[in-house]
């Protein structure tokens, strides 16, 4: 289906429609919209897929340690079992942000970038209070970091935006 999508130019968005002998606005037009607003053809570059992953396993980590509080607080001993299980499905929560965000830059979507950076920027004072917790959690916090920065770098890059169809207003 992307090969019609290629053949319609690199503006992805044209008057014609995609299948022959269907009239106008019938039940499957929001299909062929569908198409049409698909991310740029051509292969993903490296950097995106590099960003993709690296945002998905922010994700993975942040739903791991939701499922450990959640753990922790039905089975273990914490001082608050409601703080923890509460806790726990926060976490989970906010693991769905950079899930969705890593699927969407994978599949080359445009509004996935805004997500991503968004994570990117929160992990910070994240990665802080991990320094600043001392002992092992201080290699988390320069690791938090590290991937945020490296999660920035590829955003931001000409290579990326332009995989994503984002271009420079002129």
């Amino acid at each position: 289906m992307q090969a019609g999508g290629a053949k319609a130019g690199s503006g992805g968005k044209s008057g014609t429609a995609e299948k022959p002998g269907k009239g106008g606005k019938s039940g499957k037009g929001g299909k062929a919209g569908a198409t049409a607003s698909a991310g740029p053809s051509g292969p993903r570059p490296a950097r995106l897929s590099a960003a993709a992953v690296l945002t998905a396993v922010e994700g993975v980590a942040l739903a791991a340690l939701g499922v450990y509080m959640l753990i922790d607080g039905l089975t273990g001993s914490p001082d608050s079992p409601r703080q923890a299980e509460t806790g726990g499905l926060t976490v989970i929560a906010l693991a769905v942000l950079p899930l969705v965000a890593a699927r969407g830059l994978w599949l080359r979507r445009r509004w996935s970038r805004g997500p991503s950076l968004i994570t990117q920027i929160v992990a910070f004072p994240v990665a802080w209070t991990l320094i600043n917790g001392g002992g092992a959690l201080i290699a988390a916090g320069v690791g938090l970091a590290v991937v945020a920065i490296a999660v920035l770098g590829l955003l931001v890059n000409p290579t990326a935006t332009e995989a994503l169809g984002i271009t420079p207003k002129e």
